[in-house]
C-alpha cells in the first residue's frame, strides 16, 4: 500500500513541488491581508495621510493579485499531479493484468478490476492533489500562527499549541473512514463485477428464464454495496462535522481573548482587527485538514486494493529463456493436468493437427496447458524442444497462440478488431469469409461493432475473431471449436481458407467439426484424459466412440 502511494507521488514529485510552494505562497498572502487591513486602519486612525493610506492600499491590492494567481496555479499543478498519477496507476494495473504470467485476475470479476483501475486508481492519484494542499494548510497555520505571535504573544501560543491538537483529532478520527472506504470500495467492485457478469450473459439469462433470480442476486449485492457507502459517508459526516465544531469553538476563543487584549488596551484597534482577520483566515486551513485527512484516508484504502493486484502471483512461475527460430515442433510428453491423464502427442512444423476430445473439459485442460495458464502436474510441454514453462512470457505468446472458442471481440470497426490480430489483413478477411459478414453489415468492414462483439450474430463474431487469429500468423496456432456458430457449407469454406493460410506454419485445431478435421494432415482423438487413436479422419471414423464424438 504504501509503496503504490509512494510512487504515485514521487512520479510526479515536480508537479507537487510546485503545487506546494505556490499553495504555501497563496496562504501566506492570505495571512497577510488581515495584517495589512490592520494597518491601514491604524495609518488611518493614527496619522490620516491620505498618501501613506493610498500606498498601503496599493500594497494590499498587490498581495491580492499574487495571491489569486498563486492559487490559480497551485490548483493547477495538483489536478496535473492527481491525474497523472491517477493515469500510471492505471497503466501499471493494465500491463500487470494483461501480463503474459497471468494471475492478477485470479478470482476476480472483469467489473471488479475495472472499479480498481477507475474508481481506486483516481483516489490514489488525489494524494498527488491532498499533499500540496495539506502543506499549503500546514504554512498557513504557521504564518497565522506567527502573525498573531506580532500581534499578541498569547494568541500566538494559543494557535500554535491547537494546531497540532486539531492535527492529531483529525488523523484519529479518519481511521474509521478509512476503514469503511475499503469496504466500500470492495462492495462496489463486487457490485460492479456482478453486473458486468449479468450483462455480458444476458442472453443465456433469458433463454434459461432466469431473469427473476439474476435480478434477485445482483438486488442483494448492490443493496451491500449501498449499506458501504452509507456507512462511509457517515463516517466522513462525523468525521467533517466533528472538525468543523472542534475549528469554530477553537476560532471562538481566539476572537473572544483577543477581544479582552483590545478591551485592556494591550493590543491596538488595528490589531484587533488584524487578530479577528487572521481568526477567520485560520478557519479555511484548519478545516482542510479534515477534508486532506479523508483523502488521505480514501488513498489509503484504495492503495491496498491497487497493491493487491499487482502484488497477485504468477499463475505460473516466470521463465525467462528466449526462444530461438521457431520451427513449430509441439510436444506433449505424458502431461498430467486438469483431467489429462498422461497425454503424449506431437505435432510437427507445418502440420495442420486435429484434435478430438470427447469430453470437453479434456479440451480445456489440453488448451490450458498449450497456452502455458498452467504447467502441467506431471510431464512436459515442449516447443523445438524447449520446455514452455522455462520460456519467457512474451517470446512465448510470439510463437504459440491459442485462440479460445469464446474469444472476445474489441470495441471498434470490423476492420480494425481483424487489424489487432497482424498485419495479413486482407489474407485472413479472406480465409475466415469475413467479406461475407461485411456485406450484411451496413458500413462493411469499416461497421462499429459493440463491445465483446455483441452486435454480431454468434457466426459473424466467430468467424472475425477467426481472421483476427489468423492475421497474425504466428508460428503455432491452436484454435478451438472456430466453427460451432457457422452453416455447413460456410464450415467447409472455412476449413479451406485455414489450411491454405497455414501452409508451412504449425496449426492444432481442437473441434469436433467433420470439415475442419477432414481437412487435416492427422488426427488425434482423446477420451477419459488419454489418447485413444491417431490418423486420419477418414480412418479413425471407423472407430464408433470417435464417430460418436464426431458425428454425433
Amino acid at each position: 500500500m504504501k509503496t503504490v502511494l509512494k510512487d504515485a507521488v514521487a512520479g510526479q514529485w515536480k508537479s507537487v513541488a510546485i503545487a506546494s510552494v505556490l499553495g504555501a505562497a497563496h496562504q501566506a498572502g492570505e495571512a497577510a491581508v488581515p495584517l495589512l487591513i490592520g494597518v491601514v486602519i491604524d495609518e488611518a486612525v493614527r496619522t490620516g495621510a491620505g498618501g501613506r493610506l493610498a500606498l498601503w492600499i496599493g500594497v494590499l491590492a498587490a498581495v491580492f493579485a499574487a495571491l489569486s494567481l498563486s492559487f490559480r496555479f497551485s490548483l493547477r499543478h495538483g489536478e496535473r499531479a492527481s491525474h497523472r498519477a491517477a493515469h500510471e496507476v492505471r497503466s501499471e494495473l493494465a500491463a500487470r493484468v494483461l501480463s503474459g504470467d497471468g494471475g492478477a485476475a485470479h478470482g476476480r470479476l472483469s467489473g471488479e478490476l475495472a472499479n480498481i483501475a477507475t474508481s481506486d486508481a483516481q483516489r490514489v492519484g488525489q494524494v498527488g492533489l491532498a499533499l500540496p494542499i495539506a502543506v499549503s494548510a500546514v504554512i498557513g497555520v504557521l504564518v497565522g500562527a506567527v502573525a498573531l505571535l506580532r500581534v499578541s504573544l498569547v494568541l500566538g501560543l494559543l494557535v500554535l499549541v491547537a494546531a497540532p491538537v486539531l492535527l492529531g483529532l483529525a488523523h484519529v478520527l479518519g481511521k474509521p473512514l478509512e476503514r469503511r472506504s475499503d469496504a466500500e470500495q470492495d462492495r462496489a467492485a463486487l457490485a460492479s463485477g456482478v453486473a458486468a457478469d449479468l450483462v455480458a450473459g444476458l442472453r443465456a439469462v433469458k433463454g434459461i428464464g432466469a431473469e427473476a433470480t439474476a435480478a434477485a442476486r445482483y438486488r442483494v449485492t448492490s443493496r451491500s454495496s449501498v449499506e458501504a457507502a452509507i456507512r462511509a459517508a457517515r463516517s466522513r459526516a462525523w468525521l467533517d462535522g466533528s472538525m468543523q465544531a472542534m475549528t469554530g469553538v477553537f476560532l471562538a476563543v481566539v476572537a473572544l481573548v483577543g477581544g479582552r487584549l483590545a478591551a485592556s488596551g494591550a493590543i491596538t484597534v488595528g490589531q484587533l482587527v488584524a487578530a479577528v482577520g487572521l481568526a477567520q483566515f485560520l478557519l479555511w486551513p484548519l478545516s482542510v485538514f479534515s477534508w486532506v485527512n479523508g483523502l488521505l484516508a480514501q488513498g489509503r484504502a484504495s492503495a491496498a486494493r491497487v497493491a493487491e493486484v499487482l502484488a497477485a502471483p504468477p499463475a505460473v512461475p516466470p521463465g525467462s529463456s528466449p526462444l530461438p527460430a521457431v520451427t513449430g515442433r509441439v510436444e506433449l510428453a505424458d502431461v498430467v493436468s486438469g483431467t489429462l491423464r498422461g497425454v503424449s502427442l506431437t505435432a510437427e512444423p507445418g502440420e495442420l493437427l486435429g484434435v478430438v476430445a470427447r469430453d470437453p473439459a479434456d479440451a480445456v485442460s489440453l488448451l490450458a496447458v498449450l497456452a502455458r495458464e498452467v504447467d502441467p502436474v506431471a510431464g512436459a510441454a515442449v516447443l523445438d524442444g524447449v520446455p514452455l514453462s522455462t520460456v519467457e512470457g512474451s517470446a512465448l505468446r510470439s510463437a504459440v497462440l491459442v485462440a479460445a472458442h469464446d474469444a472476445d471481440l474489441f470495441e471498434g470497426t470490423v476492420r480494425e478488431n481483424v487489424a489487432a490480430g497482424g498485419p495479413l489483413v486482407a489474407e485472413a478477411l479472406a480465409a475466415a469469409r469475413v467479406d461475407d459478414v461485411a456485406r450484411a453489415l451496413p458500413d462493411g468492414l469499416d461497421t462499429v461493432i459493440t463491445a465483446r462483439g455483441r452486435s454480431l450474430s454468434g457466426g459473424q463474431r466467430q468467424r472475425v475473431a477467426l481472421a483476427r487469429a489468423l492475421a497474425g500468423a504466428p508460428p503455432v496456432l491452436v484454435v478451438h471449436d472456430p466453427t460451432t456458430a457457422v452453416d455447413a457449407v460456410t464450415e467447409v469454406s472455412l476449413a479451406t481458407g485455414i489450411k491454405r493460410m497455414r501452409a508451412g506454419l504449425t496449426t492444432v485445431v481442437v473441434a469436433t467439426s467433420p470439415a475442419l478435421l477432414a481437412a487435416a494432415d492427422r488426427v488425434v482423438f482423446l477420451a477419459s484424459g488419454v489418447v485413444v487413436s491417431s490418423g486420419t479422419h477418414a480412418d479413425l471414423t471407423a472407430d464408433d466412440d470417435y464417430r460418436l464424438a464426431v458425428l454425433s
